[in-house]
């Protein structure tokens, strides 16, 4: 489920798996630009790397994915997040730089009632 009430800056390759969620307002961009502000006003230079979004991936809404990064399968991205590095499988991450929190666990399922 793809929300596209988002911005995909694709200056390079954006590879988003299967069953991946994206919240409202979330950003990836391949994109960056010259630190030094002469280039970047008179030449307009670039940088681009691609981004991969994995499998199963859930990215909360309002967050930022800078330009090479790999989110891996099956891992949560906290809303509001800054992700400028990779991102393991099976992890919660979140945070302005983002940063793995903990593993996803068993104890993460929810039980639904048996009735329902």
């Amino acid at each position: 489920m793809v929300n596209f009430n988002s911005v995909i800056l694709d200056t390079s390759p954006v590879t988003i798996g299967h069953g991946v969620m994206i919240g409202p307002g979330c950003v990836l961009s391949c994109a960056g630009h010259a630190i030094d502000p002469e280039q970047r006003v008179d030449g307009g230079l670039y940088d681009s790397a691609p981004i991969t979004v994995e499998d199963r991936v859930w990215i909360g809404a309002n967050t930022t994915v800078c330009a090479g990064v790999t989110i891996g399968n099956g891992s949560v991205i906290g809303a509001g997040s800054v992700v400028t590095k990779d991102i393991p499988a099976g992890v919660i991450a979140y945070g302005n730089p983002c940063r793995m929190v903990r593993e996803i666990t068993e104890d993460d399922k929810w039980e639904f009632p048996s009735d329902a």
